[in-house]
């Protein structure tokens, strides 16, 4: 059985999703404790539920101490992964991303496609935006051999959650692509998405632009920006998204989602600085997909390598948990973070 505890380094929800994702994967069994230690409110939350539930299902595993508040958690994986059709309720505002992040692990590797349907939230802090998911991450893991497609079907924001996200997976072709990138290069191209629901009379969508493309013309980017008015949340909201992508294939993006108290001003200043301190670093990856490619690094064939902007606690807890639990060899010179992948394959 695995040992992990969660209180290390970033004390978060990232330690006990890419541990139980991995153990599924691998088939070993998992026991993790102080989980989420490090949150305003440690342990279980039901986004974390939902997630591990939904991974147990795909495994057909045995799982301990699930719920609400619980800082311990035993898995027994199956040893199959069961790929199919899947729709799963977090119930909340949760991050239906979140979710997926401990899933698509384990579908990439499975014998046939998947088709997921997802309720929850969409769009929040602390979590992966859907945007970004499907507009960053998903292309990396593309090159990578992770063919995934995703829907929004409904936008959802904090409190009140209800958005739906579609995925298609299909399986890997044999092992994972290494991936290397060391030079960021030249910005070709600023792309971006502002979505509001149900607040096109503030001109909220128009504002978050206005605020963004005033810093990112200073230092000489023209973004086309597509205005998303969305009628069908259960609630008023916003998200703001932007992307570069360079003419090396970095695509390096930046976002923010609305909430009450939080102008439209404030959302596009922070998306528009974000993205400009992720590049003046020269990094190849921003900040968000510096710690989601570790995972599939570590189980790639061959040395994947690439240039964060910055070490991270998330970053350390993806390294440390690949090592602990793939046997994988990592090493951080600078900004350069290298990976030796196992060359993972379903026999």
């Amino acid at each position: 059985m695995i040992e992990i505890d969660g209180s290390l380094y970033s004390g978060s929800g990232t330690i006990l999703r890419y541990a139980v994702g991995l153990c599924a994967l691998l088939g070993k069994e998992l026991h993790i404790k102080n989980i989420r230690a490090k949150r305003k409110k440690p342990g279980l939350r039901p986004q974390h539920l939902k997630s591990i539930l939904a991974c147990n299902e795909l495994v057909k595993g045995e799982v301990e101490h699930v719920e609400i508040g619980s800082s311990i958690l035993t898995f027994r994986p199956g040893k199959n992964i069961k790929i199919g059709e899947y729709q799963w309720d977090i119930g909340t505002a949760g991050s239906t991303t979140m979710l997926v992040m401990m899933v698509l692990p384990l579908l990439c590797f499975g014998k046939g496609p998947s088709k997921l349907k997802i309720s929850g939230g969409l769009f929040q802090d602390f979590a992966p935006s859907a945007f970004h998911m499907k507009e960053v991450l998903f292309p990396q893991l593309k090159k990578m051999g992770i063919e995934t497609d995703l829907k929004i079907i409904r936008p959802g924001y904090v409190p009140e959650g209800k958005g739906i996200i579609e995925l298609d997976v299909q399986p890997v072709r044999d092992k994972l692509k290494p991936i290397s990138k060391v030079l960021q290069g030249k910005v070709i191209k600023l792309n971006g998405i502002a979505l509001c629901s149900h607040l096109e009379k503030s001109r909220v969508a128009e504002r978050m632009v206005e605020s963004c493309n005033y810093l990112l013309k200073q230092k000489g980017y023209v973004t086309k920006f597509n205005l998303w008015y969305d009628n069908t949340a259960l609630q008023k909201g916003a998200a703001l998204f932007v992307c570069v992508k360079t003419d090396t294939d970095c695509l390096i993006g930046s976002d923010m989602a609305g909430k009450i108290g939080r102008s439209s001003e404030e959302i596009g200043r922070y998306v528009a600085y974000t993205l400009l301190e992720d590049l003046d670093t020269k990094a190849t990856v921003d900040r968000f997909l510096a710690d989601q490619l570790i995972i599939y690094a570590a189980l790639a064939d061959g040395s994947s390598e690439y240039i964060i902007p910055r070490m991270t606690d998330h970053i350390k807890s993806n390294l440390w948990l690949v090592e602990e639990i793939l046997g994988v060899k990592t090493n951080v010179s600078g900004n350069h973070l290298k990976i030796e992948g196992i060359g993972f394959k379903i026999e």
